[in-house]
């Protein structure tokens, strides 16, 4: 199934007179406060979020898995579900892979596929976190970069070179590293000697990766470890980073933090030292639930984007992806959800008058600087998305268009019931 641009302006038809009025009003609002419109819209139909293709399908817990009707079962059909996500909302106009789940049978066919749906590919992400018996002779059970035995580290480096070789097939400039590698009980692991040998294997796989590449180290404090994990947080990652060399960045990945953390203040050291690489966007109550971005922190993120609007010279724009886990939602829903939450903090952090936020600091009026934040937080500028959204070919109200165009139906009809996403 595809979404083109008539049937958009068919489903766009109701909704337009009263998005009219909306805008119209919101316009007005800015005019009063001296904020060009039309300079927020083109920074809006810019702003591009990729989507993974493990995320096209239900996920899950370790206690079970509920499967959603439809669900795209090989690479094809995981690149057109995101050419609808990305008709409907305009701002999902990249793949991220995962390999080997989605490992494409003939790249330039695959590359075809993907310009046609408007989509380029994003960061590719390597997988030594979970055996693959066909792929491979050693086990990760007992970490991969870091492993003991020389042989399984020599696997695991030569996978991620695997990856960067399809990447380069199909036009991607990245790697994402995420490592399971750690200890579930104390003196498992030599914790030096384990973060000695990552760095080493690290190290390797920078140096075949093509001059023009970025390698993103992502971090994370426990699990599937709890005792320990080898890369626990943004420092350890920026340590490796550095050892490595300036095309490496530290990955931020929001529920990959420790609660109550405060994760705008290492965006912005990040960003300060020219190491935020990227960002895995999703939300969480309790640890890395990867629940629908902004469902349940939307403040902080607005506080996020309120450090990543101004970017330095120092530091290359970040990559931007969805990483979340989709229990009991249809998951193209969810993504647009995220999508939209994503876009809102940043429309928001972009309304923030800087002058008068700094003003305020280099005062100490601490009153004042909140309530220059929490103004802009507080805006309704959803009817801005919308227009930014209509002006690109997009959907008014992409899940009501999605509803409306009976999307979820027509995937069930073509694909079936019982159809299950590769790598879930």
């Amino acid at each position: 199934m595809r979404i083109n641009t008539e049937l958009v302006r068919e489903l766009n038809h109701s909704s337009e007179s009263r998005h009219h009025q909306q805008f119209e009003f919101l316009q007005e609002q800015f005019q009063q406060k001296g904020i060009n419109t039309e300079a927020l819209i083109n920074k809006l139909q810019q702003f591009q979020v990729a989507i993974p293709s493990w995320a096209l399908g239900a996920g899950g817990t370790r206690f079970g898995r509920f499967s959603y009707g439809g669900e795209p079962a090989n690479l094809e059909e995981k690149i057109r579900d995101v050419g609808i996500i990305h008709a409907l909302t305009q701002s999902a106009g990249a793949i991220s892979l995962h390999i080997p789940w989605d490992v494409p049978g003939d790249p330039e066919v695959i590359r075809k596929l993907a310009a046609d749906e408007g989509l380029i590919f994003d960061a590719m992400n390597s997988n030594t976190f979970q055996d693959q018996p066909e792929h491979q002779q050693h086990s990760y059970k007992f970490g991969s970069l870091c492993h003991t035995d020389r042989n399984v580290r020599e696997q695991a480096v030569d996978h991620n070179k695997q990856v960067i070789d399809i990447g380069v097939s199909l036009g991607s400039k990245s790697l994402t590293v995420w490592l399971a590698d750690g200890s579930s009980f104390p003196g498992q692991l030599n914790f030096r000697e384990a973060l000695a040998r990552t760095l080493d294997s690290l190290q390797e796989i920078y140096r075949y990766m093509p001059p023009d590449w970025k390698l993103f180290i992502e971090y994370k404090p426990y699990e599937p470890s709890f005792y320990s994990t080898v890369i626990q947080d943004w420092g350890t990652s920026h340590l490796l980073a550095n050892e490595c060399g300036e095309n490496a960045y530290c990955l931020v990945d929001l529920g990959h933090h420790l609660p109550n953390t405060n994760i705008e203040q290492i965006v912005a050291t990040l960003l300060w030292r020219g190491k935020l690489g990227g960002f895995h966007f999703n939300d969480s109550k309790y640890g890395d639930d990867d629940l629908t971005v902004g469902a349940i922190k939307p403040y902080q993120l607005f506080l996020i984007f309120n450090e990543l609007v101004n970017i330095p010279e120092n530091n290359p724009a970040p990559a931007w992806m969805i990483d979340a886990s989709h229990n009991l939602k249809d998951p193209m829903e969810d993504l647009m959800q995220s999508l939209e939450a994503i876009t809102l903090a940043y429309a928001q952090a972009l309304t923030v008058d800087r002058d008068a936020l700094e003003q305020a600091r280099n005062a100490n009026d601490v009153t004042q600087a909140q309530e220059i934040l929490q103004n802009s937080y507080r805006s309704d500028l959803r009817p801005l998305l919308r227009e930014a959204r209509k002006r690109a070919g997009g959907a008014i109200d992409p899940i009501g268009a999605y509803r409306k165009a009976g999307v979820r139906e027509k995937l069930i009809a073509e694909r079936g019931l019982k159809t299950v996403a590769t790598g879930l």
